[in-house]
C-alpha cells in the first residue's frame, strides 16, 4: 500500500512539474525575445541627462545595494499590476490583459537595464554568481527543449510570415 502511495505521489509530482514547465517556458521565451531589444531601447533612453546621472549612481553601488535595487521595479509596477487585475475582475478582460502585457514589457525593459548595470556588482557576491550560473544552465536547457518543440517551430514560421507581410506592406506604402 505504501509503495502505491509514493508511486502516485511521484506521478503527481511529475505532472505538476510538466504543468509548471509550459508557463515557465513561455515566460522564458518572452524574456529571451524581449530582453535584448528592450535592453537596447532602454540604453538609448538612458542617454537622457537625468537617467544617465542615475545610471552612474547605479554603477557605483556595492553588491548588496545593487541587489536591493531590484525591489524598485517591483514596488513601482505593483500598483499597475493590481489595477490591471482590477480591470479583469470588473469585466474589462481585454483592457486588463493589455495592461498586464504593457506592465510586463515595461518591467522587463527596466529590469533588463538594471541587470546590465548591476551585474558586475552582483557577480562579486559568491552565492549570486553561483546561483546565476545554475540559473543560466537551467534556462539554456529549457530553451533548448523549447526550440526543439513543434510550438516553437510554428511560432517562428508565424513570425517569418508576419515579417514578410510587413515588409510587403511597407514596400507598397513607400512606392
Amino acid at each position: 500500500m505504501g509503495q502505491s502511495t509514493s508511486g502516485s505521489n511521484g506521478a503527481f509530482a511529475r505532472r505538476l512539474r510538466h504543468a509548471a514547465i509550459a508557463p515557465l517556458a513561455l515566460l522564458i521565451a518572452f524574456e529571451e525575445w524581449g530582453w535584448e531589444p528592450l535592453a537596447r531601447l532602454t540604453a538609448c533612453v538612458a542617454r537622457l541627462p537625468l537617467l544617465a546621472w542615475g545610471e552612474r549612481r547605479i554603477l557605483a553601488l556595492p553588491p548588496y545595494g545593487a541587489l536591493t535595487l531590484f525591489a524598485l521595479p517591483w514596488l513601482l509596477l505593483l500598483p499597475l499590476k493590481l489595477l490591471a487585475l482590477g480591470l479583469i475582475g470588473s469585466g474589462h478582460i481585454l483592457l486588463g490583459a493589455a495592461a498586464v502585457l504593457i506592465v510586463k514589457v515595461i518591467g522587463t525593459a527596466v529590469v533588463a537595464r538594471l541587470f546590465t548595470l548591476a551585474k558586475p556588482a552582483l557577480m562579486r557576491l559568491p552565492w549570486f554568481a553561483s546561483a546565476y550560473a545554475r540559473w543560466w544552465a537551467w534556462k539554456d536547457g529549457v530553451l533548448e527543449r523549447l526550440r526543439a518543440s513543434t510550438v516553437w517551430a510554428r511560432g517562428r514560421a508565424l513570425r517569418r510570415g508576419l515579417r514578410r507581410r510587413f515588409e510587403r506592406w511597407r514596400a507598397l506604402l513607400s512606392a
